[in-house]
């Protein structure tokens, strides 16, 4: 069975960039954890509480086959933490599936894990020159789909995203 990690933000993740892709991939048999950088409670920016089942710091990349890091105001800050970014790193030198929706394909562009890449962000000038400067290909799409690597561009893709990694971890 394949098994997933959602990444998220300890306060500011979008609720439904996790909810929606989680429950489509559990829909397809996949297991998720989610992770953020402590096990505290975290807060999505609707409300939702969830408790992390790890902290990123204790996560074993050879036990997932696709790290997610979801969206949301509070992603951002995810790119401040070395562990996350020395993750993203790690999957990428293993050939391990990446995905990101929302704001946070900029977490990819700081880890240096989209070079050469087609990748979609939440468009603005400053999310659009941040991917640029992680050497990302910004493409205007909802949802695009490079190699191992899925990226949407907010809330309203998170379902089609779920669906595109599925397709992504059964190919």
């Amino acid at each position: 069975m394949a098994k997933a990690l959602f990444i998220i933000a300890q306060k500011g993740f979008r609720d439904e960039e996790l909810f929606e892709p989680k429950e489509v991939l559990e829909d397809a048999g996949i297991e998720c954890k989610v992770a953020s950088i402590s096990t505290n409670a975290a807060q999505g920016k609707l409300g939702a509480m969830v408790m992390p089942d790890l902290a990123v710091k204790d996560a074993k990349l050879d036990d997932y086959d696709v790290i997610i890091v979801v969206g949301g105001p509070g992603a951002p800050e995810l790119a401040k933490h070395k562990e996350v970014l020395d993750l993203l790193k790690a999957a990428k030198q293993k050939g391990k599936n990446l995905a990101s929706i929302c704001i946070a394909p900029i977490v990819l562009a700081k880890a240096g894990v989209l070079t050469g890449k087609k990748a979609t962000v939440w468009e603005s000038p400053e999310t659009i020159k941040m991917l640029e400067e992680g050497k990302a290909i910004f493409t205007r799409k909802d949802v695009v789909v490079e190699d191992k690597l899925v990226t949407a561009n907010g809330p309203a893709a998170a379902r089609e995203f779920g669906k595109k990694v599925v397709e992504m971890l059964k190919a």
